[in-house]
């Protein structure tokens, strides 16, 4: 795909959503990080129900602390893998207290050294929180860079890569969330819905329904 496709796609997608956000609810940092850490193979939805009950209680690193283990685990059990979760919570948020005082860093290294953090929830976080122009791949945004050619890869890191070198400056900082929107409401895992797609006339994808 070649750079005015790119920038015409991105055109596109910023004139529909001129300011695109995640659909976790959050207030600050700390809320964000911790909802992300829980949203790993969850629905925003279901991590929003959650944290909906547990933010007005606690969503400080200091307030989850005294919380405990226990108490974290009966606002997120109804989140998939919600045991591994509370404690990687839990050791986060010793780690916030002790070495950050209480705030979550704004650099790549030290959010990776946090317990349940990876480069795509600290890509999220560091985007979305900080307003840093990193992109997260997840499996919609992997997906969509495979398919329509925009930035095709092997694995999360080289897509990552190449969409960091080939969109436009002006839309690193809400690529991601373009991105992602497109693979969760319209090109869709099993049925792309080419029909009512934005970009189709310029998608190099060569099986449209």
């Amino acid at each position: 795909m070649n750079k005015n496709k790119r920038t015409e796609i991105f055109t596109r997608w910023r004139e529909q959503n001129p300011k695109p956000t995640t659909e976790l609810n959050y207030q600050s940092p700390f809320e964000l990080l911790i909802a992300v850490i829980l949203s790993a193979q969850a629905t925003d939805v279901g991590v929003n129900k959650a944290t909906d009950k547990l933010y007005p209680v606690a969503n400080t690193p200091q307030a989850i602390l005294d919380l405990g283990l226990a108490g974290l685990k009966k606002y997120v059990k109804t989140i998939g893998l919600y045991n591994t979760k509370a404690a990687n919570i839990i050791k986060t948020c010793q780690m916030l207290v002790e070495q950050h005082g209480g705030e979550v860093p704004e650099d790549r290294e030290s959010l990776e050294a946090l317990p349940g953090v990876g480069r795509k929830t600290a890509n999220v976080v560091m985007n979305t929180a900080f307003g840093q122009p990193t992109i997260a791949v997840d499996t919609h945004i992997f997906r969509v860079s495979n398919r329509t050619g925009i930035a095709p890869g092997k694995n999360v890191v080289e897509v990552e890569k190449r969409l960091i070198k080939f969109i436009p400056d002006e839309f690193k900082l809400d690529a991601h969330h373009w991105l992602i929107l497109h693979g969760r409401y319209i090109c869709k895992a099993r049925n792309p819905d080419c029909q009512n797609c934005l970009i189709s006339d310029l998608c190099e994808y060569t099986k449209k329904a």
